[in-house]
């Protein structure tokens, strides 16, 4: 293999090379990005049980009472 040659096949190597750490880090941003985006909304999601379990609460609290209410009558 002449001297050009192996040169060539190095530059297109590189280039290669670059391409890949390019992706990776592409790749590793998005990840980050991902992983923020589930940790807001494992978060928010907690947030809406939470609310969900105090709205039924107080729904079966009105039931008791209004249950209370009508035998009382």
């Amino acid at each position: 293999m002449s001297l050009q040659r192996t040169r060539a096949a190095i530059d297109v190597i590189e280039h290669r090379v670059g391409e890949l750490v390019q992706r990776i880090e592409e790749l590793e941003r998005e990840n980050r990005s991902l992983l923020a985006r589930q940790e807001s909304l494992v978060a928010e999601r907690a947030g809406l049980v939470q609310r969900n379990e105090e709205a039924r609460s107080r729904v079966e609290a009105m039931i008791e009472r209004l249950k209370s209410l009508e035998s009382a009558s």
